[in-house]
C-alpha cells in the first residue's frame, strides 16, 4: 500500500508505575493501518495488545514516539481536530456488560454520541438513526431492542450494542478488543460476518485484537497479522503469509499449537517444543530477543545480545525481528537442555 496511513503508531512506547517500579508495557512499537484495512493484533495475554489498540483509540497516551492521524500527529491537533480524531476512532471492548450503562435504554445509550456530537437536528431524526443503527448490526425488529436495558439483552445482542455505537459518530477505523471472546461460540461467526459486512458497506478500517489464530486466520485473511510478544511486534505481514508460511520462532510455536477440526489430526500435529513454558515478566525482560530463554532455536551470544528489529525477509513485505533470520542462518534446533523455571 502506498497512500498516506489513516493511522499510524512510530516508535512508540507505554510505561506504567507499579509503586516505585516503572514498567515498559510497550517497546518501540511501529504500525500504521491504511482506510478499509483488516489488522489483527495477535499473542499471548499480557503482550501489550489492548494498550496498543487504546493508543490508537486515544484511550491512553504513548509514554514516547508519535500517534499520527492522517499524516499528522495528534499531539499537534487543535480543539476541533482533535474532536474529529476522537470521532473516526472507536473501540468496541471486550466486556460488552461492563462497557454499556446498565441504569440506561439501547435507545439511551444510542442517542448520547448522536446529540453530543451533533449528528441529528430533532427527534424523529435521532429515532430514525437508533432504528438504523440498530437495523445494522441485525438487531430487528429495532422496536423489541431500543426500551430495553442491557441485562435484558444477551451477551452477543449486547456486543452488537456496542458495535452499533460505534457506527454512530461515522467512524473510520473500529478498534475491536477481543469483542467476540465473551460470547457462545454458535455466535461469534455471526459477529464476525457483522463486522466484515460493515467494513465492506463503509470502508471502516478494522483493528482487531485477539489472542485465537484460527479467528484471526478466518476474519483477517484479507488483510494483515501482527505477532505480538512481551511488548514488542516480531513479526507482520499479510494473513496467509503469516498462517501458512511464519517465519518468527514465536509465531511457529503459535500456528502450531492451533488445533485442527479433526480430533485424529490435532493429536498427530507435531507441536514446537519449547525450551520453557515459563513466560518472562515485564519486570525484568531478557536481555537480547525477549523471546530467547524459550525459543528452541537460541543461538548463544545472538539471541541474548542486542534486541532485534523488524526487518523484510521476502518481496511481500513480510517483516520479523529475529537475529539469525535477518543475517541469513538456518534455524536449528538448540542442543542445550531445556531451560526450568526456577
Amino acid at each position: 500500500m502506498t497512500q498516506q496511513p489513516l493511522i499510524e503508531l512510530r516508535h512508540v512506547d507505554r510505561t506504567f508505575k507499579k509503586g516505585r517500579t516503572e514498567i515498559g508495557v510497550l517497546q518501540d512499537i511501529n504500525l500504521a493501518v491504511h482506510s478499509g484495512e483488516i489488522l489483527c493484533l495477535v499473542g499471548e495475554s499480557g503482550c501489550g495488545k489492548t494498550t496498543t489498540g487504546k493508543i490508537m483509540a486515544g484511550l491512553l497516551a504513548a509514554s514516547s514516539g508519535e500517534v499520527l492521524y492522517e499524516g499528522q500527529p495528534i499531539q499537534d491537533h487543535k480543539r476541533k481536530a482533535k474532536s474529529a480524531y476522537r470521532r473516526a476512532l472507536q473501540i468496541v471492548h471486550q466486556d460488552p456488560f461492563a462497557s454499556l450503562n446498565p441504569s440506561h435504554t439501547i435507545g439511551q445509550i444510542l442517542s448520547y454520541p448522536l446529540k453530543r456530537h451533533q449528528l441529528v437536528n430533532s427527534r424523529a431524526e435521532l429515532r430514525r438513526r437508533i432504528w438504523e443503527l440498530l437495523t445494522l448490526v441485525d438487531l430487528t425488529p429495532p422496536g423489541d431492542i431500543v426500551n430495553k436495558y442491557p441485562h435484558q439483552l444477551s451477551g452477543g445482542q449486547r456486543q452488537r450494542v456496542s458495535i452499533a455505537r460505534a457506527l454512530s459518530v461515522n467512524p473510520r477505523l473500529i478498534v475491536a478488543d477481543e469483542a467476540v471472546s465473551m460470547v457462545d461460540v454458535s455466535i461469534r461467526i455471526s459477529l464476525l460476518k457483522t463486522l466484515q459486512s460493515l467494513r465492506d458497506k463503509f470502508g471502516i478500517a478494522i483493528v482487531f485484537i485477539t489472542h485465537d489464530l484460527a479467528l484471526a486466520k478466518y476474519f483477517a485473511w484479507e488483510g494483515r497479522v501482527a505477532v505480538m510478544y512481551l511488548g514488542r511486534v516480531v513479526e507482520i505481514g499479510s494473513t496467509p503469509e503469516i498462517i501458512g508460511s511464519p517465519t518468527h520462532p514465536y509465531t511457529k510455536a503459535l500456528i502450531s499449537a492451533i488445533p485442527e477440526a479433526d480430533p485424529i489430526l490435532t493429536r498427530s500435529k507435531r507441536t514446537l517444543p519449547l525450551r520453557s513454558d515459563e513466560i518472562p515478566s515485564l519486570v525484568n525482560i531478557p536481555a537480547g530477543c525477549a523471546f530467547h530463554p524459550r525459543c528452541p532455536y537460541f543461538v548463544p551470544g545472538l539471541c541474548d545480545d542486542a534486541v532485534p528489529v523488524l526487518q523484510q525477509l521476502n518481496g511481500f513485505g513480510q517483516e520479523v525481528a529475529c537475529t539469525p533470520l535477518t543475517r541469513g542462518m538456518e534455524l536449528k534446533i538448540s542442543e542445550p537442555e531445556p531451560i526450568t523455571a526456577s
